[in-house]
């Protein structure tokens, strides 16, 4: 060619393995609106120099490894490669080199062969965007090859940038394809990592030129590891072939090691690797360290910590493989532009697959699908229903529908529609339903982007019948053929679905049943009652007539009775039994029978059914022993609830004559519990002492029943003795406290005493832990200063505060049990409040006073209460 070629600049040589040059790629494929465009075959050396790559180049690294600068420089692999091989003389103080061998020499020149190798395939690739550019400017321009070369130098001096740099702008302005919408995507993610001298995008157009340019899948492979994804980082690739069994196979690989892509040629369907969960989740699968996940893959052993990345290969809604990248180290989260590079990039490898289905070298014949017309044959032999479907994509290449293509024989629309209607329409407009919420349609969908066929029994399947929905169930059976899917189901048959349903039924509730002829004496058994008797199926059945000798003999008289009534007397019957079973167990059964007549009402036959009631027996023996013991233990309970109750009224009865001495009204109530599990140890005593002191105290011993009962009357009592020594309150909290703790199995409980003086009209009292004692004068009512005081028995030896109160005319003093005020949904504070507003409404009478207090008491435990007044006249 004559025309002026823009100039490159000379790149260092490659320390990478010899590869042979890629084929010039077809413009056509890159960019299908533009025609055609002259090959690169006959540019001259000043179109090589435009094309080849600058210094820095990071296509001149090792395959596989991350770039993050220029180029390093080749390994000192042999003497002969240094200056002193070359007959240089070193530098003065360096250290002498030894001679260089002849083997070293050898390999100097294998590693400037496999450089000017690596620098002739990179000036072949750059030479064909330049040309495709060209030819794109020669459509677009009107223009001969010579002037589009000069616009494109010229356009590219005035962009600042490289003619192999504008070329690809040019051709990505034109294309508008996958490639382009990643291009700017891809120069985000590793501008800062590629030498400034050559972009992102020329490499990522190099891949894809190198892809579509390549012979098999092996190729394409070491053209995406080397242009698009060695830069991100990424150390190997590989690319799987999806089988229509849902198999894997390695259509190729670049990065790993030979043996290990000897080891991992095909995977087996349905085991769980990597490459799977980019085969079965749509959006792929991005691992950040192989090491969380355990899954088994191609080069795990050489980067156990390293990133994975699975990502689905395909087109036109059909899954052809995977694509599998490996990084070194542990992958973090990606950018969308990077995301939607990878997935162009498997797009790229869809291409390849569905040319080549397992990439291998002497593989090279495009794939033959299978004609639609073999399929319909297949459906048409078939005994089920069956539809052949077509997929259906719009101008994007995106799957929108299957086509009906065949309807077999066999098949009946649910509508009632006939064939003709059915056969050529679209899946979703004959049955809308189908997206529904059986997922048939994804299902569908799914089998013909995998190629893994689907199964299921029992699976619900609804039709809208007149704007109706109606279901059925059905076994399913979906696969791909070609680019086809073949639809077959078989809905289930009603009759056999109700024997079905019968037969666990019978399993379920251990029944099984018979059929007698009377006048033959032939017996029909099913399999469960066999089962029942512990006999072979192939043994024969026991009659009727035999039933009383595999029977225990104490059960004899009962089923000479059913017999009779069945075969004499005509009538239904029914009778439980033990059966002998030849293998020694003893089941408990029951059998119930009715007589079949004829016409003339005679006996022609006799129908019924034997069912196992062993554990229903057994279980009603436990109940029976249960009810028993749960008798005797309440007969026992309600004894001890009635004598603690007894003894309760006996000391404490429920009300009392009210005491009145010189000034001194005092009244007592007692309630005593509802139920008699929760009699108490509430007490109360009023006693006029020796010194004519009078003792009012209350008191509550913890728990309930017999023993908290017998503990009141010791502390009762217990009170009452020590009272006559003439103490003081306090002092006999003090001694009763030793009495608790010692002397009655340590028990606890509360209490109040107090000691009043009719002459000087004061009260002098202690507490043990119980409510403050409640002072009402006039209209208001307030509970008493709580002097301290540990309840009784907690501790061996306590002593107790005492305080004295000074009584007026008219004063009202009232001494409770918890029982009075104590609610389980409120707090004591807010219960103690709402007796204080019943307190204030005084009565004529202190009885009556006490006797409200009952009557308006909010207390919803039912324990015992306790009620001292006392009111000054």
């Amino acid at each position: 060619m004559s025309e002026q070629q823009p100039e490159r600049t000379e790149c260092p040589a490659r320390p990478t393995p010899a590869a042979p040059p890629m084929q010039p790629t077809d413009p056509a494929r890159v960019a299908p609106p533009v025609p055609s465009a002259p090959g690169p075959a006959a540019s001259p050396p000043e179109s090589r120099r435009s094309a080849g790559p600058s210094p820095g180049d990071p296509a001149a690294a090792e395959p596989g490894q991350p770039l993050q600068g220029p180029a390093a420089s080749p390994p000192q692999a042999a003497a002969g490669s240094d200056d002193t091989a070359h007959g240089h003389p070193r530098p003065a103080g360096t250290q002498e080199a030894a001679v260089p061998s002849p083997v070293g020499r050898l390999a100097a020149t294998v590693e400037r062969l496999r450089r000017e190798v690596r620098a002739a395939q990179a000036d072949a690739e750059g030479r064909a965007l330049i040309e495709l550019a060209k030819g794109i400017l020669v459509e677009r321009l009107g223009c001969g090859p010579a002037e589009a070369a000069r616009q494109l130098t010229e356009l590219a001096r005035q962009a600042g940038g490289t003619p192999l740099e504008f070329a690809v702008d040019v051709i990505n302005q034109a294309a508008r394809d996958r490639v382009s919408e990643v291009t700017d995507a891809f120069i985000t993610a590793v501008t800062e990592s590629v030498a400034a001298e050559e972009s992102a995008a020329v490499r990522l157009r190099a891949a894809e030129s190198g892809a579509l340019a390549a012979h098999d899948t092996q190729a394409v492979a070491d053209s995406l590891l080397q242009h698009a994804l060695g830069p991100l980082g990424a150390v190997a690739v590989a690319i799987w072939a999806a089988g229509s069994d849902g198999s894997l196979t390695l259509a190729g690989s670049a990065g790993f090691a030979p043996v290990e892509a000897a080891r991992w040629h095909y995977v087996p369907p349905d085991v769980s690797t990597v490459a799977r969960l980019g085969l079965t989740e749509p959006a792929g699968r991005w691992i950040g360290s192989l090491a969380q996940t355990g899954l088994p893959t191609i080069g795990r052993q050489a980067h156990p910590e390293g990133g994975r990345v699975a990502v689905p290969a395909g087109t036109g809604g059909r899954v052809h493989g995977v694509l599998e990248i490996a990084w070194p180290s542990l992958l973090e989260p990606q950018p969308p532009q990077v995301l939607r590079q990878v997935e162009a990039l498997a797009e790229l490898c869809a291409h390849t697959l569905q040319a080549y289905p397992h990439g291998g070298a002497d593989d090279r014949e495009p794939r033959v699908l299978p004609d639609a017309a073999e399929l319909m044959d297949l459906a048409d032999g078939l005994h089920d229903p069956a539809l052949v479907l077509v997929p259906l994509v719009d101008a994007a290449g995106h799957l929108v529908d299957f086509r009906i293509q065949h309807v077999n024989d066999h098949f009946l629309d649910p509508a009632g529609r006939p064939r003709a209607l059915v056969n050529g329409a679209l899946l979703l407009e004959a049955y809308p339903m189908a997206a529904g919420g059986s997922d048939l349609f994804q299902r569908i969908e799914r089998v013909h982007a995998t190629g893994e066929p689907f199964r299921a029994r029992r699976m619900s399947l609804t039709a809208l019948v007149d704007e109706v929905p109606l279901s059925a169930v059905a076994d399913l059976s979906i696969s791909r053929h070609g680019t086809c899917v073949l639809l077959i189901w078989r809905i289930e048959d009603e009759t056999a679905r109700l024997a079905s349903l019968l037969q666990h039924a019978q399993r379920l509730g251990r029944i099984g049943g018979f059929e007698e002829n009377v006048l033959t004496g032939e017996t029909t058994w099913n399999g469960q009652l066999f089962a029942l008797y512990g006999r072979d199926p192939s043994s024969p059945p026991v009659r009727l007539e035999e039933l009383g000798a595999h029977t225990h003999a104490d059960d004899a008289v009962s089923i000479g009775r059913f017999l009779r009534t069945l075969l004499h007397h005509q009538r239904p019957a029914s009778a439980a039994f033990r059966l002998q079973r030849p293998d020694g167990v003893t089941r408990h059964m029951r059998i119930v029978a009715e007589p079949v007549l004829d016409t003339d009402r005679q006996l022609v036959a006799v129908r019924g059914a034997y069912q196992d009631i062993s554990s229903q027996h057994w279980t009603e023996v436990a109940l029976a022993a249960t009810r028993d013991q749960l008798a005797q233990t309440e007969q026992h309970a309600s004894e001890r609830s009635r004598l603690a109750l007894q003894l309760q009224h006996a000391i404490m009865p429920p009300a009392r004559a009210p005491l009145e001495m010189a000034g001194l009204q005092v009244a007592v109530r007692y309630r005593p519990a509802e139920e008699e599990q929760l009699v108490g140890g509430d007490w109360y005593d009023v006693v006029v002492l020796p010194s004519r002191l009078v003792m009012l105290c209350v008191g509550d011993v913890a728990g309930h029943g017999i023993e908290a009962a017998t503990s009141m009357v010791v502390l009762r009592n217990a009170l009452r003795g020590l009272a006559v020594t003439g103490a003081g309150p306090g002092q006999l909290l003090s001694w009763l406290n030793i009495v608790a703790h010692h002397l009655t199995g340590a028990v606890t409980a509360t209490a109040v005493c107090g000691l009043y003086d009719p002459v000087r009209r004061t009260l002098r009292w202690a507490r043990a832990g119980h409510l403050p004692p409640v002072l009402v004068r006039g209209s208001s009512a307030a509970p008493l200063p709580l002097p301290k005081g540990m309840l009784l028995g907690a501790v061996p030896e306590t002593s107790y505060e005492e305080a004295e109160l000074a009584l007026a005319a008219e004063d009202t003093l009232l001494m409770y049990t918890d029982g009075l005020i104590e609610r389980r949904d409120r707090s004591v504070e807010e219960s103690l409040t709402q007796l204080l507003s019943q307190a204030r409404a005084v009565a004529p009478s202190l009885d009556q006073q006490l006797d409200r207090l009952l009557t308006y008491s909010r207390s919803d435990t039912d324990d015992d209460t306790c009620i001292v007044g006392i009111r000054l006249s």
